[in-house]
């Protein structure tokens, strides 16, 4: 990603993204469904819960219809099995900052 061009933040789980987070800067996130402690899906939960909204993409090596849907319900705006795509990662998060640039 920062080979793209993209300022990159990298956190070791959803408690240490939550605990640093400023909602003033925007961008996209991207997370897997199964992290240490937090789940994905309790991440966005507690996201929602602060009033923050973030473009999300999901990864996961769990590539079930079950998960597919848990996506869905998280309104992820995309999703990849892994191992993921580089060039296909960078496509999408690109596709995600331009949309949110235009709204």
């Amino acid at each position: 990603m920062r080979a793209a061009g993209y300022d990159v933040r990298v956190f070791a789980s959803a408690d240490e993204f939550l605990d640093t987070f400023d909602p003033d800067l925007s961008g996209c996130l991207v997370l897997d469904i199964r992290m240490p402690g937090m789940t994905g899906e309790e991440m966005q939960a507690e996201l929602n819960a602060r009033g923050v909204h973030l473009p999300t993409i999901v990864v996961t090596a769990d590539d079930t219809q079950g998960t597919r849907q848990l996506a869905q319900k998280m309104k992820a705006v995309a999703f990849f099995r892994k191992p993921v795509d580089g060039l296909a990662l960078v496509d999408a998060i690109k596709w995600v900052l331009e949309r949110e640039m235009e709204d």
